[in-house]
C-alpha cells in the first residue's frame, strides 16, 4: 500500500472518487454494533487504516477516536478533515501503540491490503493486544475466492463542475489475490487531462479461515452478513 498513487499523489482526490460513500449511516451502525456487543466500559476506539478520517467525523462525539495509516498523504487529509482526532502514521499488521482501546474498526475492506494470512495473523494478534478485555473489532472483509468475480469490468466517476474523473479497471486473480489495475482519469478546469495507472493487490482471505485466526488470537467472534458496504459483510469480535 505504501507505494501505490491512489493513496499518494492522488490522495487530494480521494474524497472525489469514494463521494458515493455515506460515512455518518456506516458511523450509525458502527454505534450499534459497539453498543450491542461491547463489554469494556471505555469509550477508547482507535480506527486503523483510517484514510482521510471520515468514519472519525461522525464517531468522535461519542468516543475517544485515534486514527492510524500508513500513508502519511491520507493523514494529512485526515488532519485538516477532522479536529479532535489524533492521527498518528502507523501499519496494521505491525502495530505498537502502546495504549489500549474499548473499539478497533478496520473498515472499507482495507484488511484485504495484508494479503497473506501470515500477515492477516499478525495484524490480527496486533488488534487483540491492543484491546482492553471486553472490547470489541469491528473488520470489513474484502471479498473471498467464491464472490470475487475474474474478469469483471468496473467503473466509478466523480463530476463535478470544476473536476471530472473517471476510474476504470477489469479485475484479475493471481493465485490467492486480487489484482485491480485502476485507471484514473482526471480532468480539472484549465488544466490538462492526466491518467494514472495504480494497482491494487488484495488477499482474498476466507471468512472462515479467517474467524479461525480470530478465536486464536482471543475473540469471540462472527460474521455478519449485513455489513458496512453490498457484498463484504462484517466481522465482529469481542476479546474474551
Amino acid at each position: 500500500m505504501k507505494n501505490q498513487v491512489l493513496y499518494g499523489e492522488l490522495a487530494k482526490y480521494y474524497d472525489l472518487i469514494y463521494s458515493f460513500k455515506d460515512y455518518e449511516k456506516e458511523a450509525t451502525r458502527i454505534k450499534t454494533l459497539v453498543s450491542k456487543y461491547k463489554k469494556s466500559e471505555g469509550k477508547d476506539l482507535l480506527d486503523v487504516a483510517c484514510g482521510t478520517g471520515r468514519h472519525s467525523l461522525y464517531l468522535k462525539e461519542e468516543f475517544s477516536c485515534v486514527g492510524v495509516d500508513v500513508s502519511k498523504d491520507m493523514l494529512k487529509l485526515a488532519m485538516k478533515n477532522v479536529n479532535g482526532v489524533v492521527f498518528e502514521q502507523a501499519d496494521m499488521t505491525e502495530l505498537n501503540l502502546g495504549k489500549h482501546f474499548d473499539v478497533i474498526t478496520c473498515l472499507f475492506s482495507s484488511i484485504g491490503y495484508v494479503k497473506t494470512y501470515t500477515k492477516l495473523t499478525n495484524t490480527i494478534r496486533g488488534f487483540a493486544r491492543h484491546l482492553k478485555t471486553g472490547g470489541v473489532v469491528l473488520i470489513e472483509p474484502w471479498l473471498t475466492k467464491s464472490n470475487f468475480k475474474e474478469g469483471y469490468p468496473s467503473m466509478e466517476t466523480y463530476n463535478g463542475e470544476d473536476i471530472k474523473i473517471a476510474r476504470l479497471n477489469v479485475s484479475r486473480l493471481r493465485g490467492n489475490l486480487s489484482v485491480l489495475d485502476m485507471n484514473y482519469l482526471v480532468a480539472e478546469r484549465g488544466k490538462s487531462v492526466t491518467h494514472f495507472v495504480d494497482r491494487h493487490e488484495l488477499g482474498l482471505l476466507e471468512i472462515d479461515r479467517t474467524l479461525a485466526t480470530m478465536k486464536k488470537a482471543g475473540f469471540q467472534a462472527k460474521f455478519l452478513k449485513k455489513g458496512l458496504t453490498t457484498n463484504r459483510g462484517l466481522l465482529v469480535g469481542v476479546k474474551r
